[in-house]
Order: C-alpha cells, then sequence, then structure tokens
C-alpha cells in the first residue's frame, strides 16, 4: 500500500512505483517517488518497509542512494562557481597543489566533472573497502596516482574516486566537509527536508536499511580472481573492484563516513526539490528567487563530448555534462534531460524543456552497479503524464 499523495494525471506513476515494490524478485523492502512538475509537487508517494521486516517506510525515510549523490555534490560545485569562488577550467592543483604529481599538473576541475581525467582507478589504490573511511590518506593517494591514459582524451566513470577527487577540491575551497558545504549550499537555501553526506547515528531511526542480496562486483571479482579478465572491462573492475566492498556496504561504517560519491542519504521529496530549480533554468519555483546563475547552469549541463562513444569503465555512451549525465527513460534518452542514477536502483533528473523533476530512493539494492529499470519505469510514467497535460 503506498502512502503520501499523487496528482490524478500522474496515476501512472503511483502504479510503477507499486509494481516496483511489488515485483516478484525485489519483493522486500521500501522506496519513495516524487515528482515535481512546473514547480508543482504532483506525486509525493512512500510504500513498503525500511528494513528487512515490518518497519513501514514513513514520510520522512531516508536512503542511502549511492551515486545519485554525485548529483548533488556537483549540484555544490557549481554554486562555488557561480560566487567566484571555482573555476572549473583552472588546473585542479591550484586548489590542491599535491594534485600535481604524477603527469597530472594539467588535469582540470572540469575534466574531474565529466569523469575525463583517467583518475577512476579505485584497485590497489586502497587496499580494502574499509581503509576509504581515512578521508586523508586516500586523497593522498590520489594525488600521488598516475592518471590511467592521457587525461582529456576520453572519458571513463570515475565511480568512487569521484567522491575524493571533487569533495577534496570542494573541501579546499570551503575549509568544510562536504556535508557541511552540502547543507549550506543545498540544502539551507532551498528548505530541504533532508539530504546529508551519511548519516548521523543519532537520527538511524529515520533511515532505510541496506538490503543486500549480493556482491555488486562480484562478477567482475570473479573474473579477476581467475585470472580472466577481458581488457574491454578491465576499466570497470580498476573502478570497482576492491576487498570487502560488499562487507563494507552491509555495515553501519557505510552511513557514518564521509564518501560523496556513494554514501548520500536523501528521501525523494528532496532530491526532486533540487532537479526542480535545476529544470527550471535555475530559479526555484517555489519563490521566484534565482538559485544558479543562468551562465553557470548551461556550462554545468552541456555534453562535454557529443557523439556516441562509449564511456570506457561503464561501456555505453553516457552524455556526460559536469557532474550529471544523461536522463533516460524505458523508452530511451531525454533530449537536454540531465542528472543521476545509482547503484541499486535509485536516481534523479532534471528535464528542463518540460520542466519536470523525478526522484526516486529505494533500499532494495539490485541491478547493476550502474542502476536498474525500476527507475526507468517510473520516468516513463512521468514523462508521459508530464506531456499530457
Amino acid at each position: 500500500m503506498l502512502e503520501g499523495h499523487v496528482h490524478p494525471d500522474f496515476a501512472g506513476v503511483a502504479a510503477a512505483l507499486r509494481g516496483a515494490l511489488t515485483h516478484r524478485k525485489l519483493h522486500a523492502g521500501g522506496g519513495a517517488v516524487s515528482v515535481v512538475h512546473r514547480g508543482e509537487v504532483v506525486v509525493d508517494l512512500w510504500g513498503g518497509t525500511r528494513d528487512d521486516g515490518a518497519e513501514p517506510w514513513g514520510e520522512d525515510t531516508v536512503a542511502l542512494s549511492f551515486s545519485t549523490t554525485k548529483g548533488v555534490v556537483a549540484t555544490v560545485a557549481h554554486r562555488l562557481v557561480d560566487r567566484g569562488l571555482l573555476d572549473v577550467d583552472a588546473p585542479v592543483a591550484d586548489y590542491w597543489p599535491e594534485f600535481a604529481a604524477a603527469g597530472k599538473e594539467r588535469v582540470t576541475v572540469r575534466m574531474l566533472l565529466a569523469h575525463d581525467a583517467a583518475m577512476h582507478r579505485l584497485r590497489d589504490l586502497v587496499p580494502d573497502a574499509f581503509a576509504m573511511l581515512d578521508w586523508d590518506a586516500t586523497c593522498a593517494a590520489l594525488a600521488g596516482a598516475a592518471p590511467m591514459w592521457e587525461p582529456g582524451t576520453r572519458a571513463g566513470y570515475h565511480g568512487v574516486t569521484y567522491g575524493w577527487l571533487v569533495g577534496e577540491v570542494i573541501r579546499r575551497i570551503t575549509g568544510d566537509t562536504v556535508d557541511a558545504a552540502v547543507q549550506r549550499e543545498v540544502v539551507e537555501p532551498l528548505g530541504l527536508d533532508a539530504m546529508r553526506i551519511g548519516w548521523p547515528e543519532a537520527q538511524r531511526d529515520q533511515r532505510a536499511d541496506l538490503l543486500v542480496a549480493s556482491s555488486p562486483t562480484a562478477r567482475f571479482e570473479e573474473r579477476a580472481a581467475q585470472g580472466r579478465t577481458l581488457k574491454a572491462v578491465q576499466p570497470t573492475i580498476d573502478a570497482f573492484v576492491v576487498p570487502r566492498f560488499t562487507e563494507f556496504i552491509r555495515s553501519d561504517a557505510v552511513y557514518t563516513a564521509e564518501l560523496p560519491a556513494l554514501n548520500g542519504c536523501f528521501t525523494a521529496r528532496g532530491l526532486a526539490r533540487m532537479y526542480s530549480v535545476l529544470a527550471h533554468d535555475g530559479v526555484d519555483p517555489a519563490t521566484g528567487e534565482r538559485y544558479l546563475g543562468e551562465a553557470t547552469l548551461t556550462r554545468a549541463t552541456a555534453i562535454q563530448r557529443p557523439g556516441r562513444r562509449p564511456d570506457a569503465v561503464v561501456g555505453f555512451p553516457m552524455r556526460w555534462r559536469l557532474g550529471y549525465h544523461m536522463a533516460a527513460t524505458n523508452r530511451g534518452v531525454i533530449p537536454n534531460g540531465f542528472g543521476h542514477f545509482g547503484f541499486g536502483g535509485s536516481g534523479a533528473w532534471a528535464s528542463p524543456d518540460d520542466d519536470l523533476a523525478v526522484a526516486f530512493v529505494c533500499n532494495r539494492v539490485a541491478g547493476t552497479p550502474f542502476g536498474d529499470f525500476r527507475m526507468l519505469r517510473i520516468g516513463t510514467a512521468a514523462l508521459r503524464a508530464a506531456r499530457a497535460r
């Protein structure tokens, strides 16, 4: 049973969420959807359980949303650009001097945001997943590492390293943690209900438990262990395969750390509200106040590598913007749409052409490291309804 409200025009979204929560293979757990169209919250629904028992998903339940986090962190970076504190075309070393090592002197912030810096390799950067809890040590390892190929020549998804790469630039500029920057640059000006990098243990009762059936990287780990790695998937293994990763995401440590590539905790309502402002030309439709400058937003959402060349890590074209990728439904790519999906099924995106924002969070981990069909089906229903109004 779903709770919340839905505009009659968007009844199809409710049906899509109900299907996502009652799928025969994904029957446990819960989730929430929020849709904002032309500044109006037309869907705000939730259902299922926030654990593997009977604890119901509540109106304010937050879910760890993996790479959906990256779009929020990117928005913080663009707010810093708007205030003249960050230049995306400046070398990373202008903000993080130690980064100018091992051939990275000319790597720019733009390259980090567009996954163009060839710094996706997590494998061997840390001895195991729990070592990622040491922010300073991990950043030092990245600063000293060499790119995997010539930066700026080919996009390769910085699936986990993005959090430290972009996050350390934010920390060097602001002097704050990335979570503190998210509160100041996104949560407070937009009046969001809940949006954190990590989640406080004192508020444990508000978050959903991750329900992880199997290792998200098991197939790649098996190939690597048996020496059967294909050249085509080596970049994927480099980006994601690290010992004890599944153990790590099943532990409480994944919530208490600061991992700006993968442990953002959100409500669907908060994500949709943020993207609704980006879909509305950077102007908050609720207040009429400009949140992000027009030139900044145009730069942030321009496709960096036009064409259909596949991403070296993901294996298909991502149409990278600066911290966002293409928005898609199960009917295809949305022209001019942008956002970010996450492992486990979550995702959020904006379609400026439709003045539409859609967000989905959940706790039943499924699909591949790059998402699954639940968000695609929800997005299809939302887009169809918006275009029929």
